[in-house]
């Protein structure tokens, strides 16, 4: 069995925005008891991640190091079209993942204990993020 949804997430800015509770409706709705749900964003400038869903200083701490290692503006940069934060955008973007790939058990994803599904914004805008579930299995 396959299903296929998409959703849209709201961003506000840069940050990263949490969506385990979508992504859990989505695996319930598509009646897959046992498979993989692969979660995709379908843009170039945010990213997703399974990250520490307890303590929100975990997820300001990662944007204090992409930030030392994708900085906004840099000098280095050549695509400036887009505004000083876009060039980091992507660089932050290729860092991390388009994509994650999710064990479903039990009609569920099969989530660790402390970990959560963000869409990880790395403009300084507000956008609308694309997003595609494909939960297949049995």
């Amino acid at each position: 069995m396959l299903s296929q949804e998409s959703m849209n997430v709201e961003t506000s800015g840069r940050g990263t925005y949490d969506i385990t509770r979508a992504v859990q409706d989505l695996v319930k709705r598509s009646g897959v008891q046992e498979g993989l749900c692969n979660v995709f964003i379908h843009h170039t400038s945010a990213s997703l991640t399974l990250c520490e869903n307890a303590d929100p200083s975990v997820r300001d701490d990662l944007e204090t190091f992409m930030g030392r290692i994708a900085p906004d503006g840099s000098a280095e940069y050549t695509h400036t079209a887009g505004g000083p934060d876009d060039m980091s955008a992507h660089i932050r973007s290729i860092l991390t993942q388009p994509q994650l790939t999710i064990p479903v058990v039990g009609g569920r994803a099969d989530l660790g204990t402390w970990q959560g599904v963000y869409v990880w914004e790395h403009r300084t805008s507000r956008h609308r993020r694309r997003i595609t579930l494909s939960i297949q299995g049995a």
